[in-house]
């Protein structure tokens, strides 16, 4: 079967982020990312993922507080410019819902995740495109990857660990170039 590439359309794709801070939360996005799905014709369970974020363009509102993530702190963007993603397996949970295994970089540390996939669909634009849309939802511990920024002088733990991670997707499929 023929290999299919599905682009991002950026205008129609998001990607969040949120951790405990003290007694709520910080949520953030990142603006500049990317990603590719290759499948075996629409077959989603074959999907092969790259995802990868400018960790420049993380924005939480605050520009202080965004200052602060893109240091050696947390995220080091001047050694480390980008978090990325590969994904390893595609595993069917039902018709609409999948679990993606994959390759999470951040801050040159490597570490195998598991994230939610909900499945939205293929469908023809007005366009006269093919697109894909996806629904991603995780968790990852941010120590794993050597962000360990966050006790206070008086020992309270100012951020939580685990970070909540979700995006939503729209994808175009390619049409395939015709040789002669």
């Amino acid at each position: 079967m023929a290999n299919t590439t599905w682009a991002l359309d950026p205008t129609h794709s998001e990607v969040h982020f949120k951790v405990r801070h003290l007694v709520s939360h910080v949520s953030g996005q990142f603006k500049q990312f990317n990603a590719t799905v290759q499948t075996e014709g629409d077959d989603i369970s074959t999907a092969k993922v790259n995802f990868s974020a400018d960790i420049d363009s993380i924005s939480t509102n605050n520009e202080q507080r965004d200052a602060h993530l893109k240091n050696a702190d947390f995220f080091d963007a001047t050694n480390h410019p980008k978090l990325t993603f590969e994904s390893t397996k595609m595993e069917k949970v039902s018709e609409e819902k999948y679990k993606m295994h994959g390759k999470l970089t951040m801050r040159g540390v490597t570490k195998e995740v598991a994230l939610d996939v909900e499945f939205g669909g293929i469908a023809p634009d007005p366009w006269g495109n093919t697109r894909s849309g996806f629904a991603v939802t995780g968790k990852i511990n941010r120590k794993d990857y050597g962000v360990n920024f966050g006790i206070t002088d008086t020992g309270a733990i100012m951020l939580g660990e685990e970070v909540s991670v979700s995006a939503n997707a729209e994808f175009v499929k390619q049409v395939a170039a015709v040789t002669a």
